[in-house]
């Protein structure tokens, strides 16, 4: 599986980015359709088009200005192989564009001349058509077609929550149930609750994974993160108590004494989520490990097994970011050709 997927579960540096503010300069339509598959399946005319809105994005070679338009495809190529279905990628186009528009508003301190970045640890993931051509070759007009299509269907849709673009995240997979925005980044967010999700082993390649690390190796980690935790006894007592929440991701785990969130325990250790078991065996601890990213808002792998089920982008997007509204961008593009605050 190509790599950017994975990587998407790095994709917003959420604490940062709470609470969300006001952005005044992108008011959704005074009238929003009746519903969210009108949305997206009646043409609006008079509504603001990708084209008209001008990002300014840090990338590895300098802080580049395009259209929307011009980089939502590079963001879709980044997050979802073209393999997965068309509903699933357009699902993808909103919530990456309502990121985008949610970023416009919110400085990050880490790309203060752009408002959004191509890194996937801080943003979203962006790759240029150089990188891209250079990846698939002949291939390219072909590959590219059905991220520029995804992105052209659902041109100018946005997400809201009380009429303001809503912070979009997704990750790659989930174990049954995603997250939610508080179990993670300790802010509750109402339009970032834990769902049900329908992915599993059988539709997600390597699922399950596993890291094993000798008892010196655990000490180590444990010891330059928690230098109070007391380690003296034998390794198979240091581990003394697990928890989970609802979503069955590891809540907090005790180690020599020291409390240890599930979060953080999957940073320091380099897991794919949070959702693991952890024992020791043979003189190893052995994580096990389900599902990839931190698990809050869309599952990509979930979309794309809802999206295979008969399920429209429409209703992929209310079943992960509940409560929020689909609409489309003002009738105002001369306030929408400028960097957001």
């Amino acid at each position: 599986m190509k790599r950017s997927i994975l990587t998407a579960a790095f994709c917003v540096a959420f604490a940062m980015a709470l609470p969300i503010a006001a952005l005044r300069y992108l008011p959704p339509r005074t009238a929003p359709p009746a519903s969210a598959a009108e949305a997206l399946s009646s043409a609006v005319p008079e509504r603001v088009r990708d084209r008209e809105i001008t990002l300014r994005v840090q990338t590895d070679g300098g802080v580049k200005e395009m259209t929307m338009e011009e980089y939502l495809p590079g963001v879709l190529a980044g997050e979802m192989p073209p393999s997965f279905a068309p509903a699933a990628l357009k699902a993808q186009a909103v919530a990456a564009r309502t990121y985008a528009l949610y970023r416009r508003s919110h400085a990050d301190s880490r790309h203060p001349e752009a408002d959004v970045c191509s890194d996937p640890a801080c943003c979203q993931v962006w790759l240029s058509e150089d990188r891209l051509r250079s990846a698939w070759g002949e291939d390219y007009d072909t590959r590219l077609a059905d991220y520029a299509d995804a992105v052209k269907s659902t041109d100018g849709a946005y997400l809201v929550w009380e009429g303001e673009p809503i912070l979009a995240c997704f990750h790659a997979a989930s174990d049954r149930r995603t997250e939610s925005c508080g179990a993670v980044w300790g802010t509750e967010l109402p339009y970032l609750v834990s769902v049900e999700s329908p992915e599993g082993p059988e539709t997600v390649p390597d699922f399950v994974t596993t890291s094993e690390l000798s008892a010196d190796a655990f000490r180590a980690v444990i010891a330059e993160h928690y230098p109070e935790a007391d380690l003296s006894g034998p390794p198979e007592q240091w581990v003394t108590e697990t928890t989970a929440d609802e979503s069955g991701r590891v809540r907090s785990l005790r180690v020599g004494g020291a409390e240890l969130p599930g979060t953080q325990a999957r940073r320091i250790f380099a897991l794919r989520s949070a959702c693991f078991t952890l024992e020791f065996r043979e003189g190893s601890f052995l994580f096990t490990v389900r599902g990839s990213g931190h698990g809050v808002g869309m599952s990509q792998y979930g979309a794309d097994v809802m999206a295979r089920g008969g399920s429209a982008p429409e209703e992929i997007l209310a079943h992960y970011y509940p409560g929020a509204a689909l609409v489309f961008l003002g009738d105002q593009p001369a306030s929408l050709s400028g960097s957001g605050s």
